[in-house]
C-alpha cells in the first residue's frame, strides 16, 4: 500500500511543510484547515463564519480525494476561545447534518495566521 498527497487548486496554501491531505488506502487525513477563504485570501471576524469556512475547506480537500463530509469518521477542532463553542458547535452541526462523526475540541494557545481562531482537522474514508 502506498500514500498519496491530496492537492486542489480551491485551497489555501498550507502555512508550513506539509499536505493538506494524504490518502492511504480509502482513508483520507485532513490537516488542520483554518476559515481562510481561497478565492480571497481573507479571514472572516467572527467563530460562526470561520467554522464553515473551515469545513468548507476540509470538504473541498474530501471532494479532490473521492470522498464528502458524510463520510468523516472523526474531526479535531481547535478553539482559541472555549468560550465560542456554541456558536462553532451551532455551525458544525449545520454543516454535518445528521452525520456525527467522533470529535475532540480542545482550547489551544494561538493559531497560525493572524486573526484565525479556530482550525479544525479530520479523518475520512473514500465510499
Amino acid at each position: 500500500m502506498s500514500h498519496t498527497p491530496v492537492r486542489s487548486a480551491n485551497l489555501p496554501a498550507p502555512a508550513g511543510p506539509y499536505s493538506p491531505g494524504m490518502g492511504f488506502d480509502r482513508l483520507i487525513f485532513v490537516s488542520g484547515q483554518g476559515g481562510v477563504d481561497p478565492s480571497t485570501g481573507t479571514i472572516a471576524d467572527d467563530v460562526e463564519q470561520q467554522t464553515e469556512q473551515c469545513l468548507r475547506n476540509v470538504q473541498t480537500i474530501l471532494e479532490a480525494a473521492g470522498s464528502s463530509l458524510q463520510h468523516v469518521l472523526r474531526c479535531g477542532v481547535f478553539l482559541i476561545d472555549m468560550g465560542e463553542f456554541k456558536k462553532m458547535n451551532g455551525v458544525y452541526a449545520r454543516m454535518f447534518g445528521d452525520h456525527r462523526p467522533a470529535r475532540t475540541t480542545v482550547q489551544v494557545a494561538g493559531l497560525p495566521g493572524d486573526g484565525m481562531c479556530i482550525e479544525i482537522d479530520a479523518i475520512a474514508y473514500k465510499p
